[in-house]
């Protein structure tokens, strides 16, 4: 079986160091040196499109541009690239979310893929005005789920539920085709509502044997067909000395006090999976960029100040390719890759990581 990838939109702004306004407090950390325009995304969506990347991921929170708004203007400017919309639960009813998946497949003749994010961080959902707490949030989530695919069906729908009381919920018409559900979270909330839910699992760049395990866990939990993926960015050149110096002018580039704050803010998080990221580094760094390799080619130096993924793909483009047959080899399916600057990684990824795949087989 072939893997699929994915690239990411960076409508919090971009540039040649890590973006350190991901998943934080949007006065602080050092501004993107390349804003979230139009015309920007337009070049990032269009250097995925180029270089055989099936979808982007748009991310979701008060640090970014809608995601649903920025992809839906990107429509236009792309042929055959899906958008994987990242939104809320919390934030939107699932009729009309319902609602606005399938006026999207109309519009879009079908480049949705759906990113439901439950939200691990009780300040950034406040800000959205939910205070329910952490596993009330995925209890709220798979109710929002079972009513979005039941109005999906076709037939009025009336549902009483904890979270939402809902009587005759209908569509003009159902999506078509019905947009596959991407479902993250590794606490012992989230993993049932994925198997009940997910057509794909994601989960944080962790080591392979840890990703493998958290499958195994879905998968014990569901007797339906789930593939899984993983969320990862990526460094990768012609020769692993180049990639690595690259890592290394990264980190060289992030200042000491920035990475407290942000180790301080990441620790506080209700995330497990969030938790699982800064357990890999624990917030330490002697400035040598291979100290935070956690896995043959797998480095954790981009979480020292980015929230959710926050491990990256390392080396020659052979490498990396190898860590990716890796995790193929444990389940993984589908990967969504990022790097810094996004423009321009697109193309270190495409041109020289996909023909490595095609090679083997994998793409």
């Amino acid at each position: 079986m072939s893997v699929v990838t994915h690239w990411f939109l960076p409508t919090s702004g971009d540039g040649r160091t890590i973006v350190e306004r991901f998943h934080a407090n949007p006065t602080q950390g050092t501004p993107a040196s390349r804003g979230p325009d139009i015309d920007y995304l337009a070049a990032v969506a269009s250097a995925a499109e180029v270089n055989g990347f099936t979808g982007v991921l748009t991310p979701t929170g008060t640090w970014c541009e809608d995601a649903w708004l920025s992809t839906a203007a990107l429509l236009a400017r792309t042929s055959r690239l899906k958008f994987l919309v990242a939104f809320r639960p919390g934030a939107v009813s699932p009729t009309l979310a319902a609602q606005m998946a399938a006026t999207y497949q109309r519009i879009s003749r079908g480049r949705l893929l759906l990113n439901v994010v439950t939200g691990g961080d009780a300040i950034e959902q406040r800000r959205f005005g939910d205070w329910l707490d952490h596993d009330q949030r995925y209890a709220r989530t798979d109710e929002f789920l079972r009513v979005v695919r039941s109005v999906w069906g076709g037939e009025p729908v009336d549902f009483t539920g904890e979270h939402y009381r809902i009587a005759g919920a209908t569509l003009p018409a159902p999506p078509d085709p019905i947009p596959p559900v991407y479902f993250g979270g590794s606490s012992d909330a989230a993993l049932p509502v994925a198997a009940r839910h997910a057509d794909v699992y994601l989960t944080w760049g962790e080591p392979p044997a840890d990703v493998a395990a958290k499958i195994a866990r879905v998968r014990a939990l569901t007797d339906r067909p789930v593939r899984f993926g993983v969320r990862l960015h990526t460094i990768s050149r012609d020769t692993s000395e180049e990639a690595w110096r690259e890592a290394g002018r990264l980190l060289a580039a992030l200042d000491p006090r920035r990475v407290r704050e942000a180790q301080e803010r990441l620790a506080a998080s209700e995330s497990v999976g969030q938790q699982r990221m800064v357990a890999l580094h624990g917030g330490a760094f002697d400035g040598d960029p291979r100290g935070l390799e956690v896995h043959p080619a797998l480095w954790a130096g981009i979480g020292l100040v980015r929230g959710g993924a926050g491990t990256a793909l390392v080396g020659s483009h052979a490498e990396v390719a190898d860590l990716i047959a890796e995790y193929h080899a444990h389940g993984v399916d589908e990967f969504v890759l990022s790097g810094y600057p996004h423009l321009e990684e697109a193309y270190w990824f495409g041109e020289g990581v996909h023909p490595e795949l095609r090679r083997r087989g994998l793409l």
